[in-house]
Formats: structure tokens, sequence, C-alpha cells
């Protein structure tokens, strides 16, 4: 996998970036979607796929993204497909500041040090470059707007943002609430990314220990499709997964 395009879960992160203030929308909630976001960038790549709710590991050949392969290689040590939902919910958390860190070094954001209430130290994070989550921003709302059927990327990435939170971050208030729905119909245009999102957004309910009564065809897998549902309730903790990269920072939520 080359690194000239953007992956989904650094995308994800950017459009969360709020610009003026330098932290993140839905913290909780975000590292959930990054996890997921994981799952559909090695899904695209073709590393993984869809098994009823369950992911499958294909192709275990590394893509040549650290914090990617990280994640494939815990997947093809399971030995077995696993649930999208189990695997989301899981010890995931800490993608964030993995993915904020990453992005520093890449110059697309830079840290700003402060500290919270004059005492504790804070890191916030500036976009060098607002152009780049204006383009991301823009596929979003042109899919929203027109009506047509997006690409699998930019489907996928309508549907982590709405299982995390984001419609009301991106289109606030009643007059982003049609905006809002249709972010959230967009889901069903990426089965992979449906899953993904139906699995994020389980885990914030509470519902993670339930399997998704969403039966198989007869002699193939299948990809989770997506209906719609309400918004996602905020995201209970998890364990910290460790990173590929300095996570000496704290991030001011």
């Amino acid at each position: 996998m080359g690194r000239s395009r953007r992956t989904l879960p650094e995308e994800l992160l950017l459009l969360a970036l709020d610009p003026t203030t330098g932290t993140t929308a839905q913290p909780q909630s975000l590292d959930l979607g990054l996890a997921g976001a994981q799952l559909v960038e090695l899904a695209l790549a073709g590393r993984i796929a869809p098994d009823g709710d369950r992911i499958a590991v294909v192709v275990p050949r590394p893509t040549g993204d650290p914090t990617l392969d990280c994640a494939l290689e815990l997947l093809r040590r399971r030995g077995a497909p696993v649930r999208a939902v189990n695997w989301i919910g899981g010890p995931r958390l800490g993608l964030r500041q993995t993915y904020l860190s990453y992005l520093e070094r890449c110059g697309m954001v830079h840290a700003v040090a402060g500290q919270m209430c004059g005492v504790l130290p804070t890191t916030r994070y500036q976009a060098t470059d607002n152009e780049i989550s204006r383009e991301i921003r823009a596929r979003l709302d042109s899919a929203i707007r027109t009506g047509v059927p997006p690409d699998p990327r930019t489907a996928a990435l309508a549907a982590l943002a709405h299982a995390v939170g984001l419609g009301k971050h991106l289109y606030p208030g009643n007059e982003g609430r049609s905006s809002r729905s249709r972010l959230r119909d967009l889901i069903r245009h990426d089965p992979m990314g449906g899953l993904v999102a139906h699995a994020v957004m389980d885990v914030q309910n509470g519902v993670a220990a339930q399997p998704r009564r969403n039966p198989a065809p007869a002699g193939g897998r299948q990809a989770a499709t997506a209906g719609g549902r309400g918004g996602p309730e905020p995201a209970r903790g998890v364990p910290a997964q460790p990173s590929h990269g300095s996570m000496a920072r704290a991030v001011a939520h």
C-alpha cells in the first residue's frame, strides 16, 4: 500500500479535528471509529473480508503501514474470523494519539502545548494545511448534496463519521438535520463500512455481547448491510492499545 493516499483512520481524524480549538470532537467514540476505520482500510487493501458479522484475514501480507499491519497481525493471530463488534470493543484505545503523532511527523498537523486550569499540561493539534480537511469534507458534502452513490472509501468514511457522532459536529443545529440524516443513509453504499459502523454503534450502546442476527446466504460470505438507526450514545471506556509511535503527549479534549 503506497502512502500517497491518506488512510481512512487519518481522514476520520482530520474530519474530527476542530481547526479553531485544536481538539477532537467525540474523543471517546472516535477511538472506536479509528479501530473500525482500520478494518475498512484493510478490507480495501484486500487483506481482510467480512464473513457474516465476522472479519476474516484473507491475505496476511503486510501493507507497509505500521499501524495497519499491527492490526492485521493481531487479527491473523486470532486464527479464526473474529466478530467485528468484539474486535472494536476490545483493547483498541490509544489510536487517536497514535494517528495524531503520525500526522505530526508527516507535517499535516503541529502540536501546540498548553495547560488545563493553568496546571495540567495539554497538547492541542492544529492542521498545517486546512485544504486537506476541506477536500475530505467536500467529498462528504458532494455525496450528501448530489445523491450520487459515492465511491466505497467515501461511503465508509460517511458511515464511520455517523457512527462516532460526527454528524452534529459537521452539520450542526436544526439546519443540519437533513444533512445528518443523509450522512447516515450513505452507510448503505458500502457493506464493509456498514458492518463496521454498526459494530461501533453496538459497542457504544453496550450490546457487544449479543451476536447480530443477520444470517449469511447459502454458499458464501455475506457483508452486513446498513439500515437507519438513531444517533450513537457516548462510548464506554476500553483498555488502551499500545501504539507503534510516540504517545508521550496528552490530547486535550
